[in-house]
């Protein structure tokens, strides 16, 4: 248990960094349930797969960096499906509710 308190005592902004990535990827559990609670049923909301996203990224890096390829190749293969889950999201929108945004025709 010693290399945990060692791991903490030589903290530096890539371990903060990483840290941070594991915190906003871990948050998507807590906004699913939130979500779920309040509707009565399992769902999962846009947040999910941003939050997914945006961790998975900030992970990825910060696998990079202290070079673990068990690491890199996992967070990489997450942030292929989540964005390609955010894009059926926003190709499904587009396509019951029409262009989003100013490019939209009136």
């Amino acid at each position: 248990m010693s290399w945990f308190v060692t791991w903490f005592a030589t903290m530096n902004i890539f371990k903060a960094f990483g840290l941070l990535g594991q915190a906003v990827f871990g948050s998507r559990f807590l906004v699913q349930w939130l979500a779920s609670e309040r509707l009565g049923k399992s769902v999962i909301p846009l947040a999910f797969w941003y939050l997914s996203l945006i961790g998975g990224v900030i992970t990825f890096f910060y696998a990079i960096y202290i070079e673990e390829p068990v690491f890199i190749i996992a967070q990489f293969g997450g942030i292929v499906i989540y964005s390609r889950n955010l894009f059926f999201i926003y190709r499904d929108h587009r396509a019951t509710h029409g262009l989003m945004g100013p490019d939209r025709d009136v």
